[in-house]
């Protein structure tokens, strides 16, 4: 099927399901899309196993969907940056200290933990995975992802200090996660014995410096050019050609992409550089015309992951694994954020529950999906993908949908018995 045919029939879905989440189920948008398609999936599968003439078509169409390159190379971006784009700047900078140390400490902590917990899982169920793979799943699905997190947290009542830590944290520990990620592929395709400790350090600083430098370059050039005229609708398209040149720039040059275009679109949504930069009538356009493509390319990924059912490699020891993987995750990431909790817990006021909240509402979405999409098959792929799957699926659905219910009560009980009662 043609790229058109495939794009159409992806946004008519979205669309359909998008409805079908507001008129009836009406759930958070992201996660009542994704309900809808994997319940038609796994209707889709039931009816399969009577008559696979029924789903071979779609699973066709579906395995000419390149995900992990339609995420990372297309859509990412455009999240990042419109994710970026309304997040208050003042207040990330206030927590500047923890967020950072939440996105490098804390992920490569909990890379570690979760690829020697899984090693030994894997080894105690008989599954034999090497220690690298291992380390592989631990740096795909320790980042949170902001895709995910974003869209629900405006919905969740979570305080803004808080919101400002998760969003701050996914924001950036994506980017970060994606070195870690590409850092380890190369040691396992190359072999550790192929491969010196500075080439490691040098990738990393090279990835993360040079990312985070090109999106304080990109982000300036969109300020000088938009200060220097005013006209929304070419102001809106200097957007876009920062996110889309910024991006394609970053991979020429071996830079973190994701990096590059959040920096860029915290400084263009920064609030001074909005009051100097932008007309009122600009800022409007800008914040719709960003809002409105984050809404359709988020309803296309979550549909992208329902569909993506119909073509999981199903085993039950890996359904398992997966299963047994979601609390070993869980407490890794709380484990992971305690440390920077208590180093800054004195220096800034946490609201009461921090490591508790930040580690429901640290959902896995799409990223650690496209990522385990991009393993090679000779490294274990069809058991890292499915286990990646059942932890995504039960961080979107089962934490997504509680995590309000969740800070409500951790807050709350924290409050009476602060006051003694």
């Amino acid at each position: 099927m043609e790229l058109f045919n495939i794009i159409t029939l992806l946004v008519v879905v979205s669309a359909v399901f998008s409805y079908a989440n507001a008129r009836f189920v009406k759930l958070p948008y992201s996660i009542g899309e994704m309900v809808i398609t994997m319940v038609m999936s796994v209707v889709l599968i039931i009816l399969g196993w009577t008559n696979a003439g029924i789903t071979n078509p779609l699973k066709e169409l579906i395995t000419q969907i390149d995900f992990s390159t339609v995420l990372l190379e297309i859509m990412l971006s455009f999240l990042l940056f419109a994710g970026a784009l309304h997040t208050n700047f003042d207040q990330l900078r206030v927590q500047r200290g923890p967020i950072l140390a939440f996105a490098t400490f804390g992920v490569l902590v909990s890379t570690l933990l979760i690829g020697t917990a899984s090693f030994y899982l894997f080894g105690t169920m008989g599954i034999e995975v090497p220690y690298i793979i291992c380390f592989l799943f631990g740096a795909l699905i320790s980042p949170t992802d902001p895709i995910a997190v974003l869209g629900i947290l405006k919905k969740a009542g979570v305080p803004k200090k808080l919101e400002t830590k998760i969003v701050g944290e996914s924001l950036f520990n994506d980017g970060i996660g994606v070195v870690i990620f590409l850092t380890i592929y190369a040691i396992a395709q190359k072999g550790i014995e192929n491969i010196t400790m500075g080439e490691i350090g040098f990738l990393l600083l090279e990835e993360v410096v040079g990312g985070i430098v090109l999106g304080i370059v990109l982000g300036y050039i969109a300020y000088k050019l938009m200060k220097s005229i005013d006209d929304y609708s070419v102001e809106v398209l200097i957007t876009l050609a920062i996110v889309m040149g910024g991006y394609v720039l970053a991979q020429y040059m071996h830079f973190s992409g994701p990096l590059a275009v959040v920096v860029a679109g915290l400084i263009v949504g920064h609030d001074k550089v909005r009051d100097s930069s932008m007309s009122a009538n600009t800022e409007l356009y800008i914040d719709k015309f960003w809002e409105t493509s984050d809404a359709l390319l988020n309803g296309i990924l979550f549909v992208l992951i329902g569909l993506e059912i119909l073509i999981l490699p199903y085993n039950s020891t890996h359904l398992i694994a997966g299963v047994i993987c979601i609390p070993i995750i869980l407490l890794i990431r709380w484990f992971s954020l305690s440390i920077p909790i208590r180093l800054y817990k004195k220096k800034l006021d946490f609201i009461p529950n921090t490591g508790l909240i930040m580690t429901w509402g640290g959902l896995r979405g799409g990223i650690s999906i496209a990522l385990a999409l991009s393993l090679m098959s000779d490294m274990n792929r069809d058991l890292i993908l499915t286990v990646t799957y059942v932890v995504v699926i039960f961080s979107i659905v089962v934490q997504g949908l509680s995590i309000g219910k969740v800070v409500e009560k951790l807050v709350k009980v924290k409050k009476v018995h602060s006051d003694g009662h």
